[in-house]
């Protein structure tokens, strides 16, 4: 029984993110040495990010029985997207003004040093407009997009390759069975990947306590106790809602990606397990279209944690440094997220840059008070990232179900440990059938319930 246990990949990374905490508090120095492990798995990872997602939605598309699909899933995508994210920044919000994590701390905001932010702030003085955003999604080369792993410039011409290939019928075929190959032989790559997530987990958490320190933790507590509550309140309501609309359980399906989650606590990151949730997704019943558009855009447009916490710092840097804020003022600080939090797409840093680019936007809240988050924001990740991979999932699965492109049946099955939760290493993959085959599986059944 514990030897079945412990062959849990969310077993031993829980493991391992134990052993890194300890050490981390027991040997500091040691563990501030150890930060290359979580590096190099989340290195590993975005080696083979740009091929999977350029393989998957170039043969969801391709395989596409009707082009008018893609229209629909994109467009309610982007409408799902944007509500979810308007919720998300709306919740920390309300959460921050209830319980006041800042209040009382009497911060000096012009004797504060702003160098430990500089690069940050400097990033966020650059132009970033509507226009060059836009500009921004044609990639200059496609070598160059795949070198640099950019999610959305992948997208844009996976996307143009895919309908070409439906548009050339039979002819494509020996190009979508390379592809389909190449899938399979990437996923294997990512299943040995994955059996280093425990080393990783305890690397990563090893470094983050050994070089901040508990002592961190303790002296800005309740902002991180604030921060982890509200996007608990948004798992537990905004996606618990989302589920139960969309038909089935939130726990049942957190159970489903377990290790993911486990994976995403370890390393702070979750891009980290893009490509093994992508793989659960489809063995879950969702079509490989839906699963390879929805997914990566969602890494941009759909951050619901990372949300949460602008709107939270924001206000926290207010109320800490006894900046006042009407509630003009706060819904102005909304609205502004809403834009700049889809803006800095692919930036390194961009959460800390956003954060940077809207405050000295409005220019009445200190961008110096950023410094008040620099010994807890590395603690605080976890949370951003676990809520946003939750987020990404559940969006995929609505999004899915919106539209009709989702096997009931398997799913149900899925979430009943029914079928293979794991990401295959080895043997032949199903081939993924497409959102017009799952619409007919759907008709076949309602007919035969008729008669």
């Amino acid at each position: 029984m514990i030897q079945r246990l412990l062959g849990k990949l969310y077993v031993q990374v829980l493991i391992g993110v134990t052993a890194g905490i300890v050490l981390g508090v027991w040997a500091p120095d040691i563990g501030s040495s150890l930060k290359p492990l979580g590096d190099v798995f989340i290195k590993l990872i975005k080696m083979v990010f740009a091929p999977i997602i350029f393989a998957t939605v170039v043969l969801g598309i391709a395989r596409m029985e009707n082009m008018k699909e893609l229209g629909r899933v994109g467009v309610r995508a982007l409408l799902y997207f944007e509500l979810l994210s308007t919720f998300a920044l709306a919740l920390g919000l309300i959460v921050v003004n209830v319980v006041q994590p800042g209040a009382g701390m009497n911060v000096d905001a012009s004797h504060l040093d702003a160098k430990a932010i500089a690069s940050y702030t400097h990033a966020a003085a650059q132009p970033h407009t509507f226009m060059e955003f836009l500009m921004n999604l044609v990639p200059s080369s496609v070598i160059d997009a795949l070198a640099r792993n950019d999610i959305l410039q992948i997208l844009v011409f996976a996307t143009l390759f895919g309908i070409a290939l439906s548009h050339i019928g039979p002819r494509a075929r020996p190009v979508v069975d390379f592809l389909d190959s190449f899938t399979h032989g990437i996923f294997t790559v990512v299943g040995m990947i994955m059996r280093l997530a425990p080393i990783a987990a305890f690397g990563a958490m090893a470094f983050t306590v050994g070089k901040y320190g508990l002592g961190s933790v303790v002296s800005l507590g309740k902002l991180m106790g604030t921060m982890y509550l509200t996007c608990f309140l948004f798992v537990v309501l905004v996606l618990g809602g989302v589920a139960r609309l969309s038909g089935f359980s939130l726990w049942k399906f957190l159970k489903y990606i377990r290790d993911e989650l486990f994976t995403v606590l370890g390393t702070s990151s979750s891009e980290s397990v893009v490509p093994q949730l992508m793989r659960k997704l489809e063995n879950a019943g969702v079509s490989k279209p839906v699963v390879g558009l929805v997914v990566p855009s969602g890494l941009t447009f759909n951050p619901d944690g990372q949300c949460i916490y602008y709107t939270m710092a924001a206000i926290f840097i207010a109320q800490a440094t006894n900046t006042p804020l009407t509630l003009t003022d706060q819904l102005v600080v909304l609205g502004v997220l809403l834009l700049t939090s889809k803006g800095s797409a692919g930036v390194t840093g961009s959460g800390f840059i956003t954060l940077a680019a809207t405050l000295a936007s409005l220019g009445k809240i200190p961008v110096a008070g950023m410094v008040l988050l620099l010994g807890v924001d590395r603690f605080m990740s976890e949370a951003r990232a676990i809520t946003n991979t939750i987020g990404n999932a559940v969006g995929t699965l609505a999004i899915a179900r919106w539209v009709g492109a989702v096997d009931q049946q398997q799913l149900q099955d899925a979430l009943d440990g029914k079928v293979a939760d794991e990401v295959q290493v080895e043997g032949e993959q199903p081939e993924a059938t497409t959102i017009g085959t799952r619409l007919t599986r759907v008709a076949d059944a309602h007919a035969g319930l008729q008669h």
